[in-house]
């Protein structure tokens, strides 16, 4: 029992650690461009989405609601992101990617992807498809059995 302990707090320190280099990589790439990581992430969820209810995008982009104003209200004042009332449900506003958003995804995402590739290419294409799966299984199980 105690070995199958030790593995798993090698497997949760070796995770850790790898995500906060990866994200390194990416949020040095992503502040070069004057946004933060939760503004990257809600404007990348639009281009590549469409339109979220407002409500439903913390969720998406694994940040609390209460934040997502905040955020939406940044990426407004930069001209990226528009707020619209939903045309069903007056109680629904929709945060959507401006012209000038879409402009600014398509002219920088290219060279981020190619920083999130550089950042794990220490490993090969069969262990990224491995090391893709087994973190999706525990993923999957972890989310099941939280309580």
């Amino acid at each position: 029992m105690a070995r199958n302990k030790d593995e798993s707090l090698e497997l949760y320190i070796a995770l850790s650690r790898a995500s906060q280099w990866v994200n390194a990589h990416a949020d040095r790439d992503i502040r070069k461009h004057g946004l933060n990581r939760t503004e990257f992430g809600v404007l990348e969820l639009l281009y590549h989405k469409g339109p979220q209810p407002l409500q439903q995008i913390g969720g998406k982009v694994l940040m609390s609601s209460g934040n997502i104003t905040y955020v939406v209200d940044k990426l407004e004042k930069k001209k990226l992101v528009c707020r619209k009332a939903s045309t069903e449900d007056r109680r629904l506003t929709y945060a959507e990617i401006t012209e000038e958003g879409t402009r600014f995804i398509e002219g920088v995402f290219p060279a981020h992807a190619d920083v999130i590739r550089s950042a794990v290419d220490g490993l090969t294409a069969e262990e990224k498809r491995a090391a893709s799966t087994l973190l999706k299984k525990l993923g999957r199980f972890a989310e099941s059995s939280y309580k």
